[in-house]
């Protein structure tokens, strides 16, 4: 850790010189979403502006989400209906990220191709847009309370409820979590299956406060297995290298804009990037960034702080 701590972030709210400075040193931005640009569905105040004023500039803006409840199609929606112009090339999600991995990383058996889903339609989408076979997710046969019968069919791997094609287990966040769920993704991976999860964020902010986070989701499974899933959200270096195989940038030159240290500051500092920026609208607070294990080159009190530069 001590490569990740060695620097002393700048608070660079209000500081007009620094702001400029720290701007010219950067082509690429990447943006976490959830807790920078917007809490919930709640833009914050001058994000589009700031946006703006970097795409005026010649920065080149990424959309970096570990939210994997949407496609990069639903969240180019989402974006547009904030009055965030983007287009889907734009975004990169954790459940598009785990997608090119179970299709174009991993070398399943034939037999074993199918992927059992917790989680929640953006999952399913970027699934299909690989052709990658799956059960679960927001199949209503799996929102339901477990059986006595149930415990029996899965203790005896029964085909009418364990899918003998199942080769992945894929957790992330999943709004109608129930135990029939965490049970079946136990015994999946207790007969083989790789345990896959999109991030492992513990929470997710909304509406100014937390909520449960994917990383919740995948909690009961490693506390019952003992073993840690590989995460294919931030801080993930699967999903960087994929980003910049992608958009072929100059990672000296780039920049992760981010409201959580332990995810999105972590990612950039291991991705080796140029810049790392943290905004106190999210998840960590001044004193994460200052006196934390991860530490972002700068912060600021807000992303539109950024406007200040001009």
């Amino acid at each position: 850790m001590a490569e990740l701590s060695a620097h002393t972030p700048r608070y660079l709210t209000g500081d007009k010189a620094g702001l400029h400075e720290f701007l010219s040193k950067f082509d690429v931005f990447l943006f976490d979403c959830d807790g920078v640009l917007w809490s919930g569905d709640h833009l914050f105040p001058g994000t589009v502006e700031t946006l703006e004023l970097l795409r005026k500039n010649g920065k080149q803006v990424v959309f970096v989400t570990n939210n994997s409840t949407k496609s990069r199609a639903d969240y180019r929606k989402k974006l547009e209906g904030l009055g965030i112009p983007s287009t889907v090339e734009e975004i990169f999600s954790s459940s598009y990220s785990s997608s090119i991995y179970i299709s174009r990383i991993l070398k399943l058996p034939e037999n074993k191709r199918k992927v059992y889903v917790i989680g929640e339609t953006g999952i399913e989408q970027e699934l299909q847009s690989e052709n990658v076979p799956f059960i679960g997710g927001t199949d209503p046969a799996y929102r339901r309370d477990v059986t006595p019968e149930d415990y029996k069919k899965i203790a005896a791997g029964d085909g009418s409820i364990i899918d003998p094609e199942v080769g992945v287990v894929l957790v992330g966040l999943d709004f109608h979590m129930n135990y029939l769920k965490i049970a079946l993704a136990y015994h999946y991976i207790k007969r083989g299956a790789i345990f896959l999860a999109t991030n492992i964020d513990s929470t997710l902010p909304n509406s100014g406060t937390l909520f449960p986070g994917a990383g919740s989701m995948s909690a009961p499974l490693i506390m019952m297995l003992n073993k840690e899933p590989v995460a294919l959200g931030k801080p993930s270096q699967a999903m960087m290298d994929a980003i910049e195989g992608k958009f072929q940038f100059d990672r000296s030159r780039a920049c992760m804009v981010g409201d959580r240290a332990n995810t999105d500051i972590r990612f950039g500092l291991e991705g080796k990037l140029g810049g790392t920026l943290g905004v106190l609208t999210g998840v960590s607070s001044a004193e994460d960034f200052v006196s934390g294990d991860v530490k972002p080159h700068a912060y600021l009190d807000k992303l539109s702080d950024l406007l200040g530069s001009e």
